[in-house]
């Protein structure tokens, strides 16, 4: 059963998958399918890591500036995204761009915004990572750690004053619960009682502050009642508990009109980012031990045992996989820069004088 966390007690975990490779017993998700939702988690936690594999290694080469790959948290970004309703905001962090994917943002933007081209629907204007998506309300992610939570509450309360049904998912690290975005945050959901998922990736290091320098509280899930609202805590490389969670609170925020925790706990086996040597700071024996929890291939481990996949099915997906990226990325390369234009535009309806002066310029300067 899905419980919230209780302040005084030891904190749970709730796993829907054993050890075994199998699922506890009356704890599968009831509205999945395994021959269709199960494939389609896994396959799309697969296109995640085959793209972070890929975009790490050509940040390494220089032909991209940047990358913060999901890489062993997979099943925390995907389990929580397919619970979701099309409505509903996505407000990220930084590694939630495979809810992105899960959309429908296609593969070609998402390569397109990692090359800042002119074919990028950002123009080139933000970091690498840093997707956006109006119609598919999923909002650009800022790199200022919380300042996204704020941002989620707003979005839940203007759906709650019109009306709607919607929700709004604030993602963060465990790094952002020590910010005042994120303790304002609570405090105004729960007080306005704004329809706000917090999604909380305990990924156990903020860049090179382990989580237990974060706090003295017993877990981060348990700091939500004090902000008057239920914290829940999950397995988060195990994908079905993570759906069943994420599904269980969001049912909970749109019956209640009230504000939900989830802290998923998880680890970052990788570096924080392509700018960041992990080595320096943690011991990586640890790291090798959470390599053997890897949500992939525990959630593989399932679909064999219950006859859903095999080598074969594996070696096509991945060879798919490896020919669009690679396609992706060679047009992706070949597209020019954004325009000189694009520099003046999407800023005022209508361009002011000051504007056409710079652009006029500007033109004069690079001609």
């Amino acid at each position: 059963m899905i419980r919230p966390e209780q302040p005084g007690k030891k904190p749970g975990l709730y796993r829907v998958l054993n050890d075994k490779g199998g699922i506890r017993r009356g704890a599968a998700p009831k509205d999945l399918t395994p021959d269709e939702d199960y494939v389609q988690l896994y396959r799309t936690m697969s296109l995640v890591r085959a793209i972070d594999q890929r975009m790490i290694t050509l940040q390494r080469q220089g032909r991209i500036s940047f990358y913060g790959a999901a890489t062993g948290q997979e099943a925390a970004v995907i389990g929580s995204g397919y619970a979701l309703e099309p409505e509903d905001w996505v407000v990220p962090a930084l590694r939630e761009g495979g809810i992105a994917l899960l959309r429908g943002f296609s593969l070609s933007d998402y390569v397109n915004q990692l090359f800042g081209n002119d074919p990028d629907i950002q123009r080139g204007r933000q970091m690498p990572c840093h997707y956006g998506h109006r119609d598919m309300r999923y909002v650009t992610l800022s790199s200022v750690i919380a300042n996204q939570l704020p941002h989620a509450v707003g979005i839940a309360l203007a759906a709650k004053l019109r009306g709607e049904s919607t929700i709004a998912v604030g993602y963060m690290g465990d790094g952002a619960t020590s910010e005042g975005d994120f303790h304002v945050s609570m405090e105004f959901a729960a007080r306005m009682g704004a329809p706000t998922l917090f999604f909380c990736q305990n990924n156990q290091w903020a860049i090179s502050t382990g989580w237990e320098c974060q706090t003295k509280a017993s877990s981060l899930a348990v700091k939500a009642p004090g902000y008057g609202m239920d914290g829940y805590r999950v397995d988060g490389n195990d994908v079905l508990a993570v759906y069943a969670v994420t599904q269980h609170a969001v049912r909970q925020i749109r019956e209640t009109q009230r504000p939900v925790f989830i802290e998923a706990l998880t680890y970052r086996v990788g570096a924080h980012s392509t700018s960041d040597d992990p080595s320096r700071y943690r011991d990586e024996s640890i790291t090798e031990t959470w390599k053997q929890r890897d949500p992939i291939q525990r959630f593989r481990t399932l679909l064999d045992n219950m006859g859903l996949w095999d080598d074969d099915k594996e070696e096509a997906m991945l060879a798919d996989y490896t020919q669009r990226i690679k396609g992706e990325i060679t047009r992706a390369e070949a597209a020019p820069p954004p325009t000189v234009e694009s520099l003046f535009e999407d800023v005022y309806a209508e361009k002011p004088w000051h504007l056409a002066e710079q652009e006029k310029e500007l033109r004069e300067w690079l001609s």
